[in-house]
């Protein structure tokens, strides 16, 4: 017998949310209402309205709230602590839903009223809740890439003005990012500054950062002074360049303290929980070649729990590597593009392991298996398709070894099959 209930839809914003009471029926119990998250009063009239309801139609309440970043684990304890069931939808769904209206009319009202209506489907696949220590990773592998992305904007930035103030420098350490370059450019700037400084200075300032011998900083100090009289040939420089250089450079070390800051609490968090199955499963993943501790905790914190994953083919699409389809009669597109609608943190994740796993050095590959593979789409597919291919196969590598709970093995193609078979022959 279909269980009937009343379904509550609330649209998650910032400061505000909006909430909806869908009865079976598909009708609404009175207007949406606004619920102010920094008012207990209005959190408490939310309450004692969803309560009002149920002992006027003399049914149960179900809360969905739609996923929004971080906003909606606020009303999700609240209500859970008041009793209520909640159940938090993807946000893939909501969109993905017809609209409740002939108009074209989309505000946080009717958005509610959406939500509502949706939670009454009684098959609605809805996200499980994280744990604490899923919860803690998760915030923290995504503040690690916000701020990686943050200082890669700040690089861009000071190679920018480098480009027009002082063109000839670029290129003359590794990385302009490294200590040594940053600390001379902090302390001289321009090539004015460069040209009038005192050579044994300069000399014994390169020789002090990087750790390197005489002829090394005489070598790096003939190139800066030869940078420096280019530069005033070609280059274009004001005050506020040099200015600009010095804030860019600062702004990168103080995101480079944090990401190590974020790095180490990551750490800490893992280290600490080593009994926890979201941590042995960190560890496993750890076991891929080309996957490190902070690559095995974001796949982790994005997955959650992984018992929600029957099939390969579901973490390819909760990563977003799953192919779009374009279907329509008899017509069947061909040039489909990967969905990309998944975790970008872990689809870039993914993608940094395949690179790492088939990049080849003098001693070979990581994993020559992966490099084979790769090598062999590559004769027939462009380079980023192939790589594409290697992801699906790093997906597939993921899922078996949460499923099995064994570490990872390269083994060869032929060793693949053989085992393929034999499995097929002790399943008969």
């Amino acid at each position: 017998m279909l269980e009937l209930y009343l379904s509550v839809g609330i649209d998650v914003g910032a400061d505000f949310s909006f909430m909806s009471i869908a009865l079976p029926n598909q009708s609404f119990a009175g207007k949406p209402v606004k619920i102010t998250h920094a008012d207990l009063k209005s959190l408490e009239r939310a309450v004692v309205l969803m309560q009002e309801s149920e002992e006027k139609y003399g049914l149960q309440t179900r809360i969905f709230l739609e996923s929004t970043s971080i906003y909606h684990y606020s009303l999700m304890n609240y209500f859970s602590g008041k009793g209520f069931n909640v159940s938090v939808i993807n946000p893939i769904i909501t969109k993905s839903s017809a609209t409740i209206n002939i108009r074209k009319v989309e505000n946080d009202k009717t958005a509610s009223q959406k939500i509502a209506l949706i939670g009454l489907n009684p098959e609605l696949k809805t996200s499980l809740l994280p744990s604490e220590l899923v919860l803690n990773l998760r915030n923290l592998v995504r503040e690690y890439y916000y701020l990686v992305d943050s200082r890669s904007a700040y690089i861009t930035k000071l190679t920018a003005v480098l480009k027009t103030a002082f063109p000839e420098y670029i290129g003359i350490f590794c990385k302009l990012t490294v200590e040594t370059s940053l600390v001379l450019l902090e302390k001289y700037t321009s090539p004015q500054a460069f040209l009038s400084a005192r050579k044994s200075s300069v000399v014994k300032l390169i020789r002090t950062t990087s750790r390197s011998g005489q002829t090394y900083a005489e070598e790096q100090y003939n190139k800066i002074i030869q940078a420096a009289k280019d530069s005033l040939v070609f280059g274009y420089a004001v005050p506020s360049h040099f200015e600009l250089i010095k804030s860019h450079i600062s702004f990168i070390r103080n995101y480079n303290q944090q990401i190590v800051r974020i790095l180490a609490l990551i750490h800490k968090f893992v280290d600490d929980n080593p009994d926890e199955l979201l941590v042995k499963q960190i560890r496993l993943i750890e076991t891929i070649k080309g996957a490190g501790l902070l690559s095995a905790a974001t796949l982790m914190a994005e997955i959650g729990d992984f018992s929600a994953f029957t099939k390969p083919k579901q973490l390819f699409a909760y990563f977003g590597l799953d192919p779009s389809v374009k279907k329509s009669g008899n017509f069947t597109g061909t040039n489909n593009k990967m969905s990309k609608r998944g975790s970008a943190i872990a689809r870039r994740t993914i993608h940094t392991i395949a690179m790492v796993s088939i990049r080849q050095t003098k001693s070979g590959s990581l994993n020559p298996t992966l490099r084979q593979y790769y090598d062999e789409k590559c004769k027939s597919k462009p380079k980023l398709v192939a790589l594409g291919a290697v992801s699906h196969k790093i997906c597939n590598i993921i899922f078996a070894i949460l499923r099995d709970n064994k570490p990872f093995a390269v083994i060869s193609k032929d060793e693949h099959i053989r085992n393929y078979h034999n499995n097929l022959l002790s399943a008969n």
